[in-house]
């Protein structure tokens, strides 16, 4: 045995040199992977969609009635008092006439001017028959039938003379040179409540209908947000829960709760064309953030995220980390000394970072990230 081995020992060198580069050739090599690790600590579960804000207490000042309105002077911003006068309204200014319009009025002027002279001169007779019979009537010369008939023709022509009269004065008006204006008071508008200006849609004088608004009052003070949330993540919202407002222009979120949820939902079409029920929910600021609200004004967008759910203390696993098993439920690679282990795992919460782990893992857990679909129970696994 001696001199076999003396013989053949380079060669068996030489080969067991070469089984050692086979083996190292084709020993499976470890993937590189991105770990995570699990851990305890504050986690919440919210709704985030977005809204606007609006006044709490909106006043839209509309003309109470049509006519011709002056020029409003107040500013988006301004401040008025209740009562304050914000435009006067007079009646319309008279519209001008075609010629053949004022030649026909001409016409129908001057057949009420002859209406009234005849009505004039019937009325001058009738009192001089009234005169004569009153005369006649105490020596019996007329009867009392007689008397009544000619104080009746006078009531009659009296009558008669302030009709033409009338009607005189009605055509007149119709002919009346343009840019005047109609009889009558002018009519204050005054603002309702103290506050400020947030909108006047049309500053200039001209002539409006009744009803159309003026200028939009309110306290900019009082600020509140109205998010429209999918009628199945409304339920989930509840009075008290806390909002957390963010990009709204400042660097730190805005804190909120929740003041009520409009039990009358609605139709939208999204932007896809997708039909959905809406549901509106109302937000009021705390002490502090209504302080930074005011820096907000009526309809600005914002986003919100309302906190349906929150642990200070839960064991959290990177979001990343979970996959689905052929069972449907939920799973893990554990980084156990070098080696991937697949660990069945019963997540509770989810949100965009993290999901709450109740059984199936330990804290301080080291976890592969965002696992490739190649990689198996017992796989060497190396941090990348």
């Amino acid at each position: 045995m001696g001199k076999f081995l003396e013989r053949w020992r380079w060669a068996l060198v030489i080969g067991g040199l070469l089984l050692l580069a086979f083996g190292y050739a084709f020993w499976p090599e470890a993937k590189l992977v991105d770990l995570g690790t699990a851990s305890k600590g504050p986690m919440a579960v919210g709704v985030t969609d977005d809204g606007v804000t609006r006044e709490k207490e909106l006043y839209v000042v509309s003309a109470p009635v049509t006519g011709f309105a002056s020029r409003i002077t107040l500013e988006a911003g301004d401040p008025v008092a209740r009562g304050q006068i914000i435009t006067r309204m007079t009646g319309r200014p008279v519209s001008p006439l075609d010629r053949r319009t004022r030649e026909e009025l001409r016409g129908q002027l001057a057949s009420a001017k002859a209406a009234e002279d005849g009505a004039t001169a019937e009325l001058a007779q009738a009192r001089r028959d009234l005169a004569r019979a009153e005369s006649l009537a105490p020596s019996g010369f007329i009867s009392r039938a007689q008397l009544e008939q000619v104080r009746t023709r006078v009531s009659t022509g009296q009558a008669a003379l302030a009709q033409s009269r009338a009607e005189v004065q009605r055509i007149r008006a119709s002919l009346s040179e343009p840019g005047g204006t109609t009889a009558g008071a002018p009519v204050a508008v005054v603002a309702p409540v103290s506050g400020s200006v947030l909108l006047v849609p049309e500053k200039s004088e001209g002539v409006i209908t009744e009803g159309t608004p003026l200028v939009t009052i309110g306290d900019p003070d009082k600020i509140e947000v109205v998010v429209d949330l999918l009628s199945r993540e409304a339920v989930r919202v509840k009075p008290g829960d806390r909002v957390e407002i963010t990009q709204w222009g400042g660097s730190k979120p805005l804190i909120g709760r929740v003041k009520y949820i409009e039990p009358y939902g609605r139709l939208k079409v999204s932007a896809l064309g997708i039909e959905e029920q809406r549901v509106n929910v109302v937000i009021g600021f705390d002490a502090f953030a209504a302080r930074q609200a005011t820096r907000l004004g009526h309809g600005y967008q914002i986003d919100a995220t309302i906190i349906v759910w929150s642990k200070p203390d839960a064991l959290r696993v990177p979001i990343g980390a979970l996959f689905r098993g052929k069972d449907g439920g939920w799973r893990v690679f554990v980084d156990d000394s070098g080696l991937a282990r697949e660990r069945v795992v019963k997540i509770d919460h989810l949100n965009d970072d993290y999901g709450e782990v109740i059984n199936g893992l330990a804290d301080n857990a080291s976890v592969v990230l965002n696992p490739a679909s190649d990689l198996k129970e017992g796989d060497r696994i190396r941090a990348r």
